[in-house]
């Protein structure tokens, strides 16, 4: 028996789950899991299956089911529970609670209640991924799901393309080659990793330049739980006048958009950017 029966201080745990294999829960998890006056969770089903494989008994306490779409009822018997001095814990489906799952607006709103908030911390798929990718790790930005839309999406690469650190976005499999065609098409040929299925059976990573990964996601699609890590900017930019120059070079033997991809590429700039640049110079001859 791994689990222990503790006494818990009132409040509320946010508990981490594995991501796929079951024996990466950590024993404090357990304890809180088995000791909490009341369990609410993303997924009831998940939750329970994974307390019996580790063997933890529900015993009388019930569970209640809180994500996105449960509303403010759930929330409101949670921080009544709070305040009738239990201890509640709290787990996502896999995971960190509120790493691009549910759990922030309970925690704001305990937090401002005055009651205990803690973790019992564990895994979480983007720093398993930043430890997997290959890329520098001494700074990055988690900016989780892109929108659907492209227009949007791209939108949203653009405003954190010049951040100074790795970037992190989970991804679905429906969208994932779109959302790697974008990026490369507004961040630049960078380095980059897709991070799929982490810690179970059919795991994956592949390490490729942007747009050679989104080569890839048309010729072998992928599927299951993805994060998509992308290198920073290049620390050392060309300037406008480098590029001008080596667009008209490229020009005299290329097509607007070839000369475009080639000096892009080569600089690993947004190719949108410098295809504006290569149309002005085009117009101008």
């Amino acid at each position: 028996m791994n689990h222990q029966i503790v006494n818990l201080l009132p409040g509320l745990y946010f508990v981490a789950t594995p991501l796929g294999t079951a024996r990466d829960i950590t024993l404090r998890a357990l304890d809180v899991l088995a000791s909490a006056d009341l369990i609410a969770a993303e997924d009831t089903r998940s939750l329970r299956r994974l307390m019996e494989i580790h063997g933890v008994p529900m015993r009388e306490r019930q569970v209640i089911a809180y994500h996105d779409h449960s509303g403010v009822g759930a929330r409101s018997k949670l921080l009544a529970a709070l305040a009738a001095g239990k201890s509640v814990a709290y787990a996502s489906e896999a995971g960190m609670p509120l790493i691009a799952d549910p759990g922030y607006g309970l925690s704001k709103a305990a937090s401002e209640a005055g009651h205990l908030v803690t973790s019992a911390p564990g895994a979480t798929a983007v720093t398993t991924a930043l430890a997997l990718a290959g890329l520098p790790t001494d700074a990055f930005f988690f900016a989780g799901f892109l929108p659907n839309a492209s227009g949007a999406r791209r939108k949203r690469l653009e405003e954190v393309a010049a951040i100074p650190g790795t970037l992190a976005f989970y991804e679905s499999p429906k969208r994932i080659a779109a959302s790697v065609a974008d990026m490369a098409e507004v961040l630049g040929n960078r380095p980059a990793a897709l991070c799929r299925e982490l810690t179970k059976k059919f795991e994956e990573v592949r390490r490729l330049p942007l747009a050679e990964l989104a080569a890839s996601l048309e010729e072998k699609p992928v599927k299951g739980e993805i994060v998509v890590l992308v290198d920073r900017a290049s620390e050392v930019a060309a300037s406008d006048g480098d590029i001008e120059s080596d667009l008209r070079a490229a020009l005299v033997d290329n097509s607007v958009k070839d000369a475009a991809a080639i000096v892009s590429e080569a600089h690993e700039m947004p190719r949108r950017k410098v295809y504006q640049m290569a149309l002005k110079l085009a117009k101008e001859s």
